[in-house]
């Protein structure tokens, strides 16, 4: 690819839907390359419409590529595509096609990641695109390797959670043919190489999530005669198992704990959480206070004595990877409860940053939390600790400066190879 002189190298980083609420992680990571001095352009699938978003995405918001699957730009990328590498563009449906058979819904949703990703390279091309960076091993991955097969561009991308623990269709293929993998735990990288072996040891790098502790400041210490606050962060959705911690609740109210528990997050459980709260008599000390923007759930994170986050494993394998709620309670100072799945002992270590409950187990839990309502000095400690783990190792500035050395890494690699010729964009 020609580039233009003294034009910043550019990541073209792609997601399922943008800006997402839940998604705070990729956004923060793309705003601090750029503050390293990377350019970003974003290639979101969806555009997400939602009620309440972070201030700070606006800006990416405003200058994101957004295409529409039936719109006049999309369908004249495929037309420009079949025309200039008519091998490439039918390669790239006949693999999407065949990688995807096995699952309907992922094949469904290939026929319209392929021509979304044939508008996005031509744009890319045109944009100077060095790489692209996809986040979740699933559509935005084939979005990426779509778009390499038609330009040569280079991509990478990063599994977290249910991209890898429920449905793999074409992953292999996707690792084989990435410059790297990003994996978010040493969990995630460990299952890779079980699946794929060499190829996967060779490509596959862990880097760790991150977040700014500038952002979460160690809070004023809490008197403690105060009442108990317990906060949970996260989608109301049952891998993230609320339902157990108010099972946990009711039996602290048993135990006449005076306490209240605030669940920040909105989804598709939230009826059945309101019955369980309302047939258990919970109304008054467990409240469902729906999705709120950054700075009020960091608000009600550093108001709390407790950040508990009971994750499940569920039936079909779909499960955390590493919370970042728990990186941002812990980041203020929060001692945190949690359970022993996926990467999460990687962040959360027993009784020593913070405390971990089998999951599915509401009486273990309320153990726990009952220990830290008992002992104020032990969740002081734990608080401490849980700073300083983050800090080490699940900083924002490391961790993107880890990728943006990878990023780095495969440039200079790209340099040593046969120049490919540029595939004209106008």
């Amino acid at each position: 690819m020609n580039r233009t002189p003294h034009c910043p190298r550019t990541v073209a980083y792609t997601m399922s839907r943008f800006p997402k609420l839940t998604e705070t992680f990729i956004l923060i990571e793309m705003l601090e390359l750029e503050r390293q001095g990377v350019r970003i352009e974003v290639f979101p699938l969806i555009r997400e419409r939602a009620p309440v978003q972070h201030a700070e995405a606006q800006a990416m918001v405003d200058r994101a590529h957004y295409a529409a699957l039936l719109s006049r730009p999309t369908l004249e990328a495929q037309i420009y595509w079949l025309l200039r590498r008519p091998a490439a563009y039918l390669r790239a449906w006949w693999r999407a096609v065949r990688g995807n058979l096995s699952s309907p819904k992922f094949l469904s949703r290939a026929l319209i990641v392929v021509p979304k990703a044939a508008y996005a390279a031509r744009r890319m091309v045109e944009l100077e695109v060095d790489h692209v960076h996809a986040h979740y091993a699933t559509h935005p991955a084939l979005f990426a390797y779509v778009v390499n097969l038609l330009t040569g561009i280079p991509y990478s991308f990063t599994v977290h959670a249910h991209d890898l623990y429920v449905e793999r269709p074409m992953l292999g293929e996707k690792v084989a043919n990435a410059s790297f993998v990003v994996a978010i735990s040493e969990f995630n990288r460990r299952m890779l190489i079980d699946l794929y072996g060499s190829t996967a040891a060779e490509r596959v790098i862990v880097v760790h999530c991150g977040i700014d502790p500038t952002l979460f400041r160690p809070r004023e210490r809490r008197n403690p005669n105060e009442q108990f606050t317990i906060v949970c962060v996260g989608s109301l959705a049952g891998y993230k198992g609320q339902r157990y911690l108010i099972d946990a609740c009711a039996r602290l109210r048993d135990r006449r704990i005076p306490f209240r528990c605030l669940l920040v997050g909105e989804g598709e459980d939230r009826p059945h959480l309101e019955a369980q709260i309302r047939d258990l008599g919970l109304d008054q000390q467990v409240i469902l206070m729906g999705a709120l923007p950054r700075h009020r759930v960091s608000k009600v994170v550093r108001e709390a004595d407790v950040m508990a986050l009971p994750s499940v494993v569920m039936p079909n394998g779909k499960m955390e990877g590493i919370p970042v709620a728990l990186m941002e309670a812990m980041a203020s100072e929060v001692p945190v409860v949690a359970t022993s799945i996926s990467g999460i002992p990687e962040l959360v270590r027993d009784g020593e940053t913070g405390l971990l409950a089998p999951q599915r187990d509401a009486a273990a839990l309320a153990d726990a939390l009952e220990r830290l309502y008992a002992d104020r000095e032990l969740g002081r400690r734990l608080a401490t600790a849980g700073r300083q783990r983050v800090l080490q190792e699940f900083n924002l500035e490391r961790s993107v400066s880890q990728l943006r050395v990878l990023f780095e890494q495969d440039w200079r690699s790209l340099e040593k190879r046969p120049t490919v010729q540029p595939v004209e964009a106008s």
